[in-house]
């Protein structure tokens, strides 16, 4: 028994590895992702068992007491945060998993402190990355949910000699490793460590605008894996480094994705502050354009909406806010029983998160068949009798196809505008993260429907049911 003990665990961390890999793939498609889900998350449960039996647990019930804790929380949170909350949730989530990551490797420290073990050069390394990916994640994460949560400004917050500031703290940070690395058993210097890697966490998000969120969450996301990777390498746990290399490696892959869909690298994300500013380009500043612009009532609307043949939905973050997806559903199904052949438009970074809207319509139970990805949907776009944008502003301008001297020009857009007719539904006239004026709203095609997003939708159903 003793001897088959270490290879059943060894096979558990196996079968629970091929589960994540698994769940990870159905993760890719909104139609697949909850079975996913469960996958990866059955993955877990066999690692976390398989781990407790691997380990000499010396106490069993403290571990138990914290896994009814924390799982009576997310139980509670899972079903109490609203959908239209979900980027912070996801904000707060990675900040715990950096958090726990970096005190695997405090709790190390301290334990071969106590001991007084000398420390092996591989594990004191991976002490220190542990220390400082999980710092940062901690903390960054945090304050990415601060912004999102308006908790304190979602603008870029710069000051003057902001970047030679933190080159300083990460020069302070490699000169503490390096005295660490020498001698292994100074504690003020590795506390020191700790608190300079949680300032770097707050200096990496501080200058990084709201708009930037989904690439920020994506790459947060991706550095609690990192994290959980490095604690694995502490503590020499083989599931740790799997599962830790898995999540970081997704979320450098749809941190990329996030950024081609903004035609940005992840340098200008993340040290360009973008959007601090108004742009420059043509129509940059808000109310300089003497274009005439065509609003509509929500009878007109539901009229053009109504007698289509086919409708293009392409929702944004004005959507989230309004938390109008519920009143989108009940519009889309109005027209389908009206033979309106109906499609939803998503943008890759429209929202707050990757996959924002996919997440909001969920919600709302909207067919996974009438999603389409904006490489899909684009061709589409000319057979639609018309395009209902309801919130969304940079990820629909033509600028961005058209005009050279736009900050948002070569980003991919959903070309609404080739639509037979568009109509958006927008509280104003105020221009987008970019800082410019949208072209679309001015064209001969385009009409507006000024007003809150859940309040126009509302008012077209009620409409629409009157035809």
């Amino acid at each position: 028994m003793s001897d088959f003990l270490p290879t059943g665990i060894q096979l558990t961390y196996l079968v629970a590895a091929s589960l994540f890999i698994l769940g990870l793939k159905k993760l890719g498609s909104p139609a697949s992702a909850r079975n996913g889900n469960v996958i990866a998350a059955v993955g877990m449960l066999l690692a976390i068992v398989a781990t407790m039996l691997d380990q000499h647990v010396l106490n069993y019930e403290m571990i138990l007491l914290g896994l009814a804790i924390g799982s009576a929380i997310g139980a509670i949170a899972a079903y109490k945060v609203q959908m239209t909350e979900m980027p912070q949730m996801v904000g707060l989530l990675n900040g715990l998993g950096g958090a726990a990551s970096a005190l695997v490797a405090v709790a190390e420290f301290w334990r071969l402190l106590d001991a007084g073990a000398p420390v092996p050069l591989d594990v004191n390394i991976s002490m220190l990355l542990d220390v400082l990916i999980g710092g940062v994640t901690f903390t960054g994460s945090f304050l990415a949910f601060a912004k999102l949560q308006g908790l304190i400004s979602g603008s870029p917050i710069t000051f003057p000699l902001q970047q030679p500031f933190n080159l300083l703290l990460l020069g302070g940070y490699l000169a503490g490793s390096a005295y660490l690395i020498i001698t292994p058993d100074s504690l003020p210097v590795f506390l020191a460590v700790v608190a300079v890697s949680l300032v770097l966490g707050v200096m990496f998000v501080i200058p990084i605008g709201g708009g930037d969120m989904p690439v920020v969450i994506s790459l947060l996301n991706s550095l609690s894996g990192i994290a959980a990777a490095a604690a694995g390498f502490v503590v020499m746990n083989n599931m740790l480094i799997i599962a830790g290399a898995l999540v970081g490696a997704s979320g450098l892959i749809l941190t990329e994705i996030m950024c081609k869909a903004m035609n940005r690298s992840l340098f200008s994300v993340l040290f360009s502050a973008f959007g601090s500013v108004s742009a420059g380009g043509a129509g940059a500043a808000t109310g300089t354009t003497d274009q005439t612009v065509h609003s509509i009532d929500p009878e007109e609307g539901a009229m053009m909406l109504g007698y289509a043949r086919s409708v293009v939905i392409v929702p944004g973050y004005g959507m989230a806010v309004a938390q109008a997806q519920h009143s989108v559903r009940e519009l889309a199904d109005q027209l389908e029983r009206m033979g309106v052949d109906v499609k939803y438009a998503i943008h890759p970074v429209a929202g707050r998160m990757p996959g924002h809207m996919n997440v909001l319509l969920a919600e709302a139970n909207v067919p996974y068949t009438q999603l389409y990805d904006m490489e899909d949907i684009n061709p589409q776009f000319e057979q639609a009798d018309v395009a209902l944008v309801i919130g969304a502003n940079d990820v629909v301008n033509p600028a961005a196809r058209s005009d050279t001297a736009s900050p948002i020009y070569g980003m991919p857009i959903l070309e609404v505008d080739r639509a037979k007719h568009t109509i958006v539904i927008k509280r104003g006239m105020s221009a987008g993260f970019a800082g410019v004026d949208n072209e679309l709203f001015y064209k001969d095609k385009t009409t507006m429907l000024f007003g809150s997003a859940k309040d126009m939708v509302a008012k077209l159903v009620s409409e629409v049911k009157q035809l």
